[in-house]
């Protein structure tokens, strides 16, 4: 496959932790695969693989529309949208980051007093285990969909380029908007005495410094890409424009290289 390139903040973070989360549906096999053995040949079942299983695969549901949403490989109908001209493309889009954007804003609008609840007082998922599911994936469910919104802007901004000014200053305001949030969530996470949050220190530390990537991540993609012009994504419905591939390639067989 062949990853869309990836310009500006918002990509550069997406991408990022992408690459990271990529890793965790083999981390999930491998830890079923130890259960399997531990159970079935040693009978000596653990209690902790299936909660980390279902753990890890929520981050990962979670947090995949990200880089879908970033190579632009989400799923899209096209039976309108190809045969558009290039102006009604334009406003369709528009139309779907609007929705977008009015999607995420009610999900956290909703869903914050909820999430914030469940992460301070450190709610666990009350098993023998007893992970803190609810404390960690309620809140990274608010934060991915904030990530998705921007990542939906700055794709709108992208494919359809327009004037500089707009592109840049999207990208200021985005890395304003991730650093002002870490700046207000890491001085609570050091909070100690009475009143601090139920988060267990090493928890702390580790969302600590996750925060604090995610702002260099930005603020690296703004300086790597500020004067970078964006190529223009272009769909053509003309007949005339199309590539005539060869059966053997269509049928997924390909032509052996002879030469």
């Amino acid at each position: 496959m062949i990853e869309h390139e990836r310009t500006g903040p918002v990509d550069e973070l997406t991408w990022s932790f992408s690459r990271v989360a990529m890793w965790a549906p083999a981390f999930i096999v491998a830890i079923i695969t130890y259960e399997v053995i531990m159970r079935y040949l040693f009978f000596r079942p653990t209690l902790w693989v299936n909660e980390m299983s279902l753990w890890v695969g929520g981050f990962v549901y979670v947090t995949a529309g990200l880089y879908a949403m970033q190579q632009r490989s989400h799923i899209r109908i096209f039976v309108i949208y190809d045969i558009a001209p290039q102006w009604l493309r334009r406003v369709f889009d528009l139309m779907s980051t609007l929705c977008v954007i009015i999607f995420v804003f009610a999900v956290i609008w909703g869903g914050f007093g909820e999430a914030s609840a469940k992460f301070w007082r450190w709610e666990t998922f009350g098993t023998a285990y007893d992970p803190p599911i609810p404390a960690t994936n309620k809140p990274l469910i608010l934060v991915t969909l904030l990530v998705l919104a921007l990542q939906a802007v700055s794709n709108l901004i992208r494919d359809w380029p327009g004037a500089a000014w707009v592109r840049k200053s999207f990208d200021i305001l985005s890395v304003l908007l991730i650093v002002t949030l870490s700046a207000v969530v890491v001085p609570v996470l050091v909070a100690t005495g009475e009143g601090a949050p139920v988060v267990p220190m090493h928890w702390r530390v580790g969302i600590g410094l996750a925060l604090l990537i995610a702002v260099a991540l930005v603020v690296y993609g703004l300086w790597r890409d500020f004067n970078k012009t964006p190529v223009p994504e272009f769909h053509s419905s003309d007949p005339s424009q199309e590539v005539d591939l060869p059966d053997e390639v269509l049928s997924g067989n390909p032509p052996r290289n002879t030469d």
